[in-house]
C-alpha cells in the first residue's frame, strides 16, 4: 500500500483540482486519518470517507485504513482515481448541504438498502 504520507500528498493534489468555491464553510477542511472505519450497521461494509457536520464545523474525513484494507493492492494511479472519486463524492455532500439539498444522501441510502436486499436474497438461497 502507498504510504500514509504519500496518500496525503495525493489528496492535496486532488483538492487543488477543485474550485475555491467548493471550500466555502468547510471549516474543518479535509482530514486524512489512519483509521479504518466499518459501517455502523455492524456488517461487512467499510467507510472510505465521510462528510461531517458538527457544532465545531464542517469537514471531510478520509480513512486511510479503509483504503489500505480495500485497495492496498492498487498502484498509485489506480488509488488516485479511487481517492478522487471518494473526495468528490464527499464534496457533493458538502455542496448539497450548503444548498439545503439531500439528493446524494438519499441516493446513498437507496443504494445501501438495495445492497441489503441483495445480501438477504443471496443469504436465503
Amino acid at each position: 500500500m502507498i504510504s500514509y504520507h504519500r496518500v496525503g500528498d495525493i489528496l492535496d493534489m486532488l483538492a487543488e483540482e477543485l474550485p475555491p468555491e467548493f471550500y466555502r464553510e468547510l471549516s474543518g477542511g479535509i482530514l486524512l486519518t489512519r483509521e479504518k472505519k466499518a459501517s455502523p450497521h455492524g456488517d461487512d461494509l467499510t467507510i472510505m470517507g465521510e462528510y461531517i457536520v458538527s457544532p465545531s464545523g464542517r469537514m471531510i474525513k478520509i480513512y486511510y485504513g479503509s483504503f489500505e484494507e480495500m485497495y492496498g493492492w492498487m498502484d498509485e494511479e489506480q488509488l488516485t482515481e479511487q481517492l478522487r472519486e471518494v473526495l468528490r463524492h464527499e464534496f457533493t455532500h458538502h455542496i448539497e448541504s450548503l444548498a439545503g439539498e439531500r439528493g446524494l444522501e438519499i441516493k446513498d441510502e437507496q443504494q445501501l438498502q438495495e445492497y441489503y436486499r441483495q445480501k438477504e436474497k443471496s443469504r436465503r438461497r
